[in-house]
């Protein structure tokens, strides 16, 4: 049986060199990792494609809040796909839904088209349809290799359940990559729950800011760097690895 997977979003090249220090097999780089992730800076790609030898995903979202998105939005989607593309990265990760939180099949095809040879992950956008049986159904039917969900949950050993059955409906046609507050201390518990055979993490730490003088009128820009951990990395590798 093969080997399971760990992908870890990374929100900055320093995270990324931290996900591949700590064993991980496949970066997911965004940014705003605290809005639940954005596409990060095409010079942030090209760094980060550079100095990684381990597959470099992008998160390609323009904005927080829902997945209905304008003509607009969709074409500066399409555009940093191109990007991506044009940078050798090795896939890339999106979604969206139409009013009616059904997958939106129709405009997912065009960004589809535009990641030509590169990989497709579509993203949590799922966890916010109204029919996750017809959702999964219409993921497979555009095309993507991957899809990441908590299960509609609030994590996903919560959506645990849900996920299994996802596992099951999928049947092999799609990859089911549980992602939501995935730790060493849950992660084999997850993969046996679920089946999945690869799992998504964060592996996030705060660190303190540098800086000997703030401005204590501006407290909220005066916090340290959200990173990811290459030891807490290692350590659900390891536990992953480790699941029956």
């Amino acid at each position: 049986m093969a080997r399971r997977l760990l992908e870890v979003a990374a929100n900055s090249l320093a995270s990324a060199l931290a996900a591949q220090a700590g064993g991980a097999d496949r970066v997911e780089l965004c940014s705003g990792l605290e809005l639940g992730g954005l596409t990060p800076s095409m010079a942030q790609i090209a760094q980060v494609r550079e100095r990684l030898s381990i597959p470099v995903y992008v998160l390609i979202r323009p904005r927080a809040g829902d997945f209905l998105y304008d003509d607009d939005e969709l074409e500066t989607m399409q555009r940093d796909i191109e990007g991506c593309l044009s940078l050798g990265c090795d896939g890339v990760v999106f979604g969206a839904l139409d009013a009616e939180a059904r997958v939106d099949v129709a405009r997912c095809k065009p960004l589809l088209s535009a990641a030509g040879g590169m990989g497709v992950t579509f993203h949590r956008a799922f966890d916010m349809a109204q029919d996750l049986t017809q959702a999964l159904e219409d993921v497979v039917t555009l095309g993507a290799e991957r899809l990441l969900t908590s299960g509609a949950a609030a994590s996903a050993m919560a959506g645990a359940g849900t996920i299994a059955a996802l596992v099951k409906q999928a049947s092999g046609r799609i990859v089911v990559m549980p992602g939501a507050g995935v730790t060493a201390a849950n992660v084999a518990a997850l993969a046996q729950a679920t089946g999945s055979r690869e799992f998504h993490a964060s592996a996030k730490a705060s660190l303190p800011s540098g800086m000997q003088w703030t401005n204590a009128s501006l407290a909220d820009m005066a916090g340290g760097e959200i990173r990811t951990d290459a030891d807490e990395v290692r350590a659900i590798a390891a536990a992953l690895q480790s699941a029956r």
